[in-house]
């Protein structure tokens, strides 16, 4: 089982725009073959962290989503609204930072 934690540090002012486009990642991702959890969160404390929390069957489930169209269009939102972005890639053998 792969996890991801993707966390988004969002220029000000965007939070509601990167809000909406993430419930459209979210809707298409979850239909997906071997996502078994996806979803974003707002920070209570910083309006402007967004955090992603995925759980995928496997490397190849997460390298199939990543070449999705709905997780391109998001990725091109990310570039305009994110200042800094911080993701990790929890795999049984190791943790990757992205």
């Amino acid at each position: 089982m792969i996890y991801v934690i993707a966390q988004l540090k969002l220029k000000p002012g965007t939070t509601e725009r990167a809000c909406a486009e993430a419930r459209k990642v979210v809707a298409g991702t979850v239909k997906e073959a071997g996502c078994l959890f996806y979803d974003f969160n707002l920070s209570v404390t910083d309006p402007t962290r967004l955090v992603a929390v995925e759980r995928w069957e496997s490397k190849e489930a997460l390298a199939r989503h990543n070449e999705t169209a709905h997780l391109l269009a998001w990725r091109a939102v990310v570039a305009e609204v994110a200042v800094e972005r911080d993701i990790q890639v929890i795999m049984p053998e190791s943790v990757e930072r992205k």
